[in-house]
């Protein structure tokens, strides 16, 4: 081509025009050198696998409280991931917090009040108005959902040690104090093994049990899942089983049903009988690594576990199945089983359509058993006293032991280990010292949030599965929350829409548009009983997940049992 001609397409400037070419500069967020460094330093000999991507994250905000957009682009260049990636999923967990260029870190403490139904019950909107004053700027007030210790109510959260039945007094107290989890007291892997503990364990990996014996104890006794499905859990080791390897294990432990805290009670009380039956589960079915998915409201138990797991390692318990703790990171959406699996494996928690089900292609698409933490709990002794001591529990014929996590108008609040098929007013009577002074029996959430609420006059109602189907709700997690004369019903049901707004993923438009709406709709003095009947209809049929289903419960609930509450 003869000098001067112009290149195809090539864009000409013209002398005179007083237009320059711009300078050749790279595209994008630019790499910050010390910022590498920074992430470097905290992520030491890791591996830089996709999978940890939430790790990671974690590492950086508490190192410095904060995810800034140069330790982003640091950790994206580190782990060979777009910006993009790590940004959506950093975005995607409430309990990061994303500063970017120009914006203000936030303060150095913050206080998370609880807002879910029984805190709010018990003071904690209150709180949140006057605590921001009382303790001033330099720390953050921010609400927050259930945070597992509802028998306590109201509870903050400040750093990450909780104020059980918070006050201004104690939480202007606790700015001043140490920050980090209290440990509480519990059976340690000495104390576990004192008692006999891993001797089951010990058995089976020396061919002194079969699976197949395991799995028949287990469906005599009529274990079920705890985590609320509760399907067979005999059954589930089977299925799992039926299908060729390598197969893997998951831990639900991301307890976030406003209402439950059964699972946080048995780990900060006797975590080995959980790992125990959990590495005996993976036994059992050939699982190759088990992942436990501990949301991260439960700063204790992370301790705990990490302590305790370190242990095992060491007593070479593990080696059939480690075990590898992953950490949430506030997202209640992770406590159903596919979006858990998409967290662990370093993504957004965003539920899978079905099918296929995790049990044929789960996590890192391999065959994975998932269980709930109180349904492995029950393993050993189960196993070693025999299937007939479970199954001889329970009552209105309900078959074995349930947790009942019991909050709200009651005397004695908390566990309660209890038949399961008994009633709510047996469990008040008998378990919980009758009705807190001052307050007569008016409702109650049988399982939770997303169970749905039933009025006093039928509570004789079995709490078990299956039982509160032809009442338009369900156990669930077997979280019993108990409403007074002295409690709106109406603002009981709004309270369980706004968490559920908050919570949904966004995946699906009748989960997100249709709780958006139905909040707007609920806070009008007079309820658009027709428009509300017509949404919940939309939300339970076409939302892709348990979530967006289960949210219009508590409504269409308030709408059938309690219409004088509507006038």
């Amino acid at each position: 081509m003869p000098e001067g001609t112009p290149r195809p397409f090539e864009r000409q400037i013209h002398p005179g025009s007083g237009r320059r070419k711009a300078p050749l500069t790279p595209k994008g967020r630019q790499l910050d050198i010390e910022a590498l460094a920074e992430v470097q330093a905290l992520l030491g000999e890791r591996p830089r696998r996709a999978d940890l991507l939430i790790e990671h994250l974690h590492l950086i905000q508490d190192a410095h409280g904060h995810l800034s957009a140069r330790h982003l682009r640091a950790l994206a260049e580190e782990m060979n991931l777009p910006m993009a990636a790590v940004y959506e999923v950093a975005s995607f967990y409430a309990h990061f917090d994303i500063v970017l260029d120009g914006e203000a870190p936030p303060p150095p403490l913050t206080i998370r009040v609880c807002e879910s139904i029984t805190c709010e019950m018990m003071g904690a909107q209150d709180l949140l108005q006057a605590l921001p004053q009382e303790v001033g700027e330099q720390v953050r007030v921010v609400p927050a959902p259930c945070m597992g210790r509802c028998h306590c109510a109201p509870v903050a959260e400040v750093g990450h040690r909780h104020i059980d039945h918070a006050t201004l007094e104690n939480l202007s107290a606790a700015v001043q104090d140490d920050h980090h989890p209290v440990i509480p007291d519990y059976t340690d892997y000495d104390g576990y093994t004192a008692e006999g503990g891993y001797a089951l364990l010990r058995a089976c990996l020396a061919g002194k049990r079969t699976p197949e014996e395991l799995v028949e104890a287990l469906s005599h006794a009529g274990l079920r899942g705890l985590g609320g499905a509760g399907f067979p859990t005999g059954k589930k080791w089977e299925i799992v089983r039926g299908y060729l390897g390598p197969r893997l294990m998951t831990i639900n432990g991301d307890e976030g049903e406003p209402g439950t805290f059964k699972d946080r009670h048995y780990l900060e009380t006797d975590p080995h009988r959980f790992l125990e039956g959990a590495l005996i589960a993976a036994w059992a079915v050939g699982c190759e690594r088990c992942y436990i998915y501990m949301r991260d409201e439960y700063p204790a138990v992370l301790e705990i576990l990490r302590r305790e797991m370190a242990k095992l390692d060491a007593a070479g318990l593990t080696e059939h199945c480690p075990l590898e703790l992953r950490r949430g990171a506030g997202a209640y959406i992770c406590g159903e089983e596919s979006a858990m699996i998409e967290s662990i494996e370093g993504k957004r928690g965003l539920p899978r359509h079905r099918p296929p089900y995790i049990a044929e292609v789960g996590l890192f698409g391999k065959p994975t058993l998932n269980q709930n933490v109180e349904t492995v709990y029950w393993v050993r002794d189960i196993v070693e006293k025999g299937a007939e001591w479970f199954a001889g529990h329970g009552r209105n014929g309900g078959k074995g032991l349930r947790s009942y996590s019991v909050s709200g108008r009651v005397k004695s609040p908390g566990v309660k280990l209890a038949p399961a098929g008994i009633s709510v007013q047996e469990l008040i009577e008998e378990f919980c010292d009758g009705m807190a002074e001052g307050h007569a029996f008016h409702a109650y959430l049988p399982g939770g949030a997303s169970g749905g609420i039933l009025p006093a006059s039928m509570g004789d109602a079995p709490l078990e599965f299956g039982a509160l189907d032809k009442f338009g709700c369900f156990v669930g997690s077997h979280a019993v929350v108990v409403l007074s004369d002295k409690d709106d019903v109406k603002a009981a049901a709004l309270n369980l829409m706004r968490f559920f707004e908050d919570e949904s993923c966004g995946q699906c438009t009748p989960c997100r548009n249709g709780t958006e709406k139905a909040v707007k709709l609920m806070r009008e003095e007079r309820w658009d009983v027709p428009l509300l009947e017509e949404l919940a209809v939309v939300m339970r049929d076409a939302s892709i997940c348990g979530l967006g289903q289960a949210a219009p419960n508590p409504l269409s609930c308030v709408l059938k049992y309690f219409p004088e509450e509507l006038k």
